[in-house]
């Protein structure tokens, strides 16, 4: 089976895309800086399971606000 390296490309950059956008949404309650947590999600696209990964640890990490909270208690 032939692998076409435009198609190929053509799905990374999709990809990066929706897993950018996808690890900003999930970080703005996560992190402090959720701009560098959607350029490191696109990025980690480049071989699409390590951006699965990252994204699941970014939604099972504690919201910022939750994480302050339970300190002052």
């Amino acid at each position: 089976m032939n692998i076409n390296a435009t198609l190929y490309g053509q799905f990374v950059i999709i990809f990066a895309l929706i897993m950018g956008a996808l690890c900003y949404y999930v970080a703005r309650r996560k992190m402090q800086k959720p701009a560098a947590a959607g350029l490191l999600g696109a990025v980690l696209s480049l071989i699409p399971i390590f951006s699965v990964i990252y994204l699941f640890i970014l939604l099972f990490k504690k919201d910022v606000g939750s994480a302050s909270a339970a300190v002052s208690e």
